[in-house]
């Protein structure tokens, strides 16, 4: 399965995969796939996902399918550098739950996440992602709760669940996908500084009365290749303040494009109360968004409303160089 950009503008995909285009590394790794299975009842070789990682050699240059059979995976899971080409696949009708407990007062927020993926060439399918932390509330510091790290590269996310609060998602660096999946949160719950398209996911706010925000992006100069872009997402949750992003370094670079918002965003759109100067150096795109959420008439002024011309470089592949790495998730 190939996204691929349609000839309206939409993407779009197509059952054909041009391996001709993909790099030699991955063509190999992927001509032998080896399967090892997690089963908490004991049917599988391992019964946690740590020992299943740990079992796979360093420098490991083959595809590795770890199935992970049902049920909650209390771990806090790190895939080094030095182990690419590993899978993570559950069964999209019995995920399995991967969840922790972590908090940026005990481990420093990235490196709370339940699940850190350093390495490049990792994929997830069907598979539940979520930090378990109480929900941060001003009388606490430290409880950011990160549920995902991401920062190999070319790593792809299928129907994926990733749950918590406070910055959930670290996007951080390189490039990624993230298709079909839900993220929910409540404060820059995606956050970080990756080069990710996020397509047909569901982008889900758990507001209140406080303002909340869902992505804070770090670009921090032009010369940097980073962007987060959203295409045909789904923007649900709870409140009526929520904005799509925030600056949080000076040149973030973030678009949303076919996406369906309700009234949980918030009119003005997009926030940056804290670094006004900012403002001229941010990239906050929109393109044929739909729903209440969408409508411009009060947007900020810093937000851009794009062409058709603009808006096609966010809205393709080319944005993650997909057509070099990008491949269907196996079926479980």
């Amino acid at each position: 399965m190939i996204l691929e950009y349609g000839s309206k503008g939409a993407t779009k995909e197509s059952g054909e995969i041009p391996r001709s285009t993909l790099e030699p590394a991955l063509v190999s790794a992927e001509a032998a796939p080896k399967v090892i299975k997690v089963m908490q009842d004991g049917s599988g070789e391992f019964k946690t996902i740590t020992a299943a990682i740990n079992s796979i050699p360093t420098g490991n240059n083959k595809r590795v399918i770890i199935k992970i059979g049902p049920g909650n995976y209390k771990e806090k899971i790190k895939i080094d550098r030095s182990r690419p080409f590993i899978t993570f696949l559950g069964n999209p009708k019995n995920m399995p739950n991967l969840t922790f407990d972590g908090t940026a007062k005990k481990y420093g927020t990235v490196d709370s996440a339940t699940l850190i993926v350093m390495s490049d060439y990792f994929v997830a399918a069907n598979i539940a992602i979520s930090n378990s932390a109480a929900r941060p509330d001003a009388r606490r510091s430290g409880g950011q709760a990160v549920a995902l790290r991401t920062s190999g590269d070319k790593s792809a996310f299928y129907n994926c669940k990733i749950y918590g609060f406070q910055d959930t998602v670290c996007d951080d660096r390189n490039n990624h996908l993230f298709k079909d999946c839900l993220i929910q949160g409540t404060v820059d719950y995606i956050f970080g500084s990756g080069k990710s398209l996020y397509l047909k996911t569901e982008l889900r706010t758990l507001g209140t009365k406080d303002v909340t925000v869902i992505v804070a992006q770090a670009r921090k100069s032009e010369s940097e290749d980073y962007i987060y872009s959203f295409v045909h997402c789904d923007l649900t949750g709870t409140g009526t303040r929520t904005f799509l992003g925030r600056a949080w370094l000076s040149h973030a670079k973030v678009a949303f494009a076919y996406s369906t918002m309700t009234k949980v965003i918030h009119p003005e759109g997009w926030c940056n109360n804290l670094h006004s100067e900012y403002n001229k150096t941010l990239f906050f795109g929109e393109y044929k968004n739909t729903g209440p959420g969408a409508d411009t008439k009060k947007r900020v002024k810093f937000t851009k409303q794009l062409s058709d011309g603009e808006a096609k470089p966010f809205i393709t592949l080319g944005i993650i160089q997909g057509s070099k790495w990008l491949l269907p998730p196996p079926n479980f």
